[in-house]
């Protein structure tokens, strides 16, 4: 039952005004005291030129009072209204009890299709803490959308072109050992790509070397070829580990390659609609009127951009998936790409463009500076990963000796640490990477919220079933700590849907925090098991309530939750 909403359709017959505009206006009052809802009459009073103050009096008397609501009342321009706490924490707390961890999902995007563009990691490259943002992003918005029932497609958009892999041939038969590679992958590959620039400062000649095996590539040189594939699969097998620490999963890995035999029939296209024209020897599309720079689509000696790949990509995306949703999960750096690139599509003809979203967050630095994968200066992902395990596997030891299953526990709260210190700012802040921040489990973080979840589920251990079958006694939610925490749990569903709307798993991350804290106070003010029978188990069916929804909200960030810490 969603209590918002039946106020809101009161009001709108009451009023005459729509539901989604009473919606909009609808409030949760900061202080109890003022009621549980709030409804402020300040922008109707145009409509019925009437003070505001007035016309809250007047609606007031209109109003059918819902059969949860204890009191309605009015004050200066607000219509406040009390709920029957008793009634309301009963509903809430059954419906979870029913639902569980479904508590929350939705079928809003029944035969809807999403696609998500997220991660794409350069091949041959480090998967360095600048992709933490992209990729836990994305896979929170994965797993939000598939819990309001859309269809999602994950891709990663591997960068995998580009006369990168020509240096790295050049590097390779210079410095190159196969068996070195083998076994330290990407780090392999980097330290003779980082060799390669240093060397190239002196020996400019080797980038006239570079272009020439990325030709040989593009020309299907069978050895180039070989190293080219070689170079991939030695990637995606290093990564596969970061990905499985993460819990990240993608149903594409069609990179940019996959797109080299995409591009003419667009190109063609453009042409034919008249939208190529020439500037300086390169073909462009003129988005003068859209007060953007030209869109770049081939360069003087005829070769294709990221621009041309990308427009390949969201015809084939439309034509495979038909989407109702793209989005693209990129640092806002390439706003202007982005602009530019659904511009291009809607100029062509194609009203699907509205549909494409960038979803941008901010750029992640080191402490000392920007990372530049040229100069070495990056720190690898994997890296910070293990450390947060091993410092989480040490409190453990110091703490807990005895707790059984410490790697996967330390796992858990390991990782969990690194995606929730990603996830907690908005996403379009910038994020300064410092280890003893990230690894800091003390405050707003995820062992925090998990650790609570952990003394949830030691709570309903310790009661042993003894108070399922005991009529509990719902009057304990008149308490305003325990109301507090029934009034969080009637949020979940809405926050899903607002995480949503925003592309913006922070909310998510914010309000498993405050729960927990919500829980938390009642934990220390209250005693859950008493000699009151009825009582506790009301209190016990909260305590799952919490639990159940703490465990579905990290789930949607991408964070499991140990059932012992």
């Amino acid at each position: 039952m969603n209590y918002r909403n039946i106020i809101c359709e009161a009001i709108s017959k009451a009023s005459g005004l729509a539901e989604n505009e009473i919606e909009a206006l609808m409030e949760t009052p900061p202080d109890k005291s003022l009621g549980d809802f709030a409804f402020p009459c300040f922008k109707l009073a145009k409509t019925f030129r009437k003070a505001p103050a007035m016309i809250a009096g007047e609606l007031i008397d209109k109003i059918e009072k819902p059969g949860f609501v204890s009191q309605i009342n009015a004050v200066g321009a607000y219509i406040n209204f009390f709920v029957d706490r008793s009634v309301f924490a009963k509903d809430i707390i059954e419906k979870i009890m029913e639902e569980g961890t479904d508590y929350g999902r939705s079928d809003r995007g029944r035969g809807k299709t999403i696609v998500l563009d997220y991660s794409s990691i350069n091949i041959a490259k480090p998967f360095h803490i600048g992709h933490l943002l992209t990729t836990v992003i994305g896979n929170s918005l994965y797993r939000i959308f598939s819990f309001l029932g859309y269809t999602c497609v994950g891709v990663n958009h591997l960068g995998d072109w580009g006369t990168q892999f020509g240096k790295l041939i050049s590097a390779y038969k210079r410095w190159g050992n196969r068996e070195l590679i083998e076994e330290g992958g990407i780090k392999e590959l980097l330290n003779i790509y980082v060799r390669f620039h240093k060397e190239a400062e002196t020996h400019p000649e080797l980038e006239d070397e570079a272009r020439a095996y990325f030709k040989a590539i593009e020309d299907g040189d069978e050895e180039a070829l070989a190293l080219f594939h070689w170079f991939k699969d030695v990637t995606l097998k290093d990564i596969s580990k970061i990905y499985d620490l993460l819990g990240v999963k993608f149903d594409s890995y069609a990179g940019e390659s996959f797109y080299n035999d995409k591009m003419q029939p667009v190109i063609d296209e453009l042409r034919e609609k008249g939208l190529l024209e020439e500037s300086d020897g390169a073909m462009v599309v003129n988005l003068d009127d859209e007060g953007l720079p030209p869109c770049l689509i081939l360069k003087r000696d005829g070769t294709t951009l990221y621009a041309t790949r990308d427009l390949a990509a969201a015809f084939y995306r439309k034509k495979t998936y038909d989407f109702d949703k793209c989005l693209y999960v990129v640092a806002y750096q390439q706003n202007l790409h982005f602009k530019q690139l659904f511009t291009v599509i809607k100029k062509m003809g194609y009203d699907w463009a509205d549909d494409m979203v960038h979803v941008n967050f901010g750029m992640v630095s080191m402490a000392d500076g920007a990372m530049s994968t040229r100069e070495g200066r990056v720190v690898f992902l994997e890296e910070v990963l293990q450390k947060a395990i091993e410092k989480t596997r040490s409190i453990i030891e110091e703490k807990n000796p005895g707790m059984e299953d410490k790697d996967t526990v330390s796992r858990q709260i390991g990782v969990g640490a690194v995606i929730f210190s990603a996830l907690y700012a908005g996403r379009i802040k910038d994020m300064v990477f410092d280890y003893d921040r990230v690894l800091n489990f003390d405050g707003e973080t995820a062992p925090y919220v998990q650790y609570c979840h952990t003394r949830c589920r030691s709570l309903l251990q310790r009661a042993e079933g003894r108070y399922d079958a005991v009529a509990p006694d719902w009057s304990v939610f008149t308490e305003d700590e325990a109301f507090d925490v029934v009034s969080r749990l009637s949020d979940f569903p809405e926050l899903i849907e607002k995480a949503s709307l925003r592309y913006e798993p922070s909310l998510i991350t914010h309000y498993v925090t405050e729960l927990a804290q919500a829980f938390n106070k009642y934990y220390y003010d209250f005693r859950i098991i008493d000699d009151d029978m009825n009582k506790t188990a009301a209190r016990l069916k909260m305590t799952l309530a919490v639990a159940d929804t703490i465990k579905t909200g990290l789930w949607l960030l991408g964070i499991e939750t140990p059932t012992k810490m």
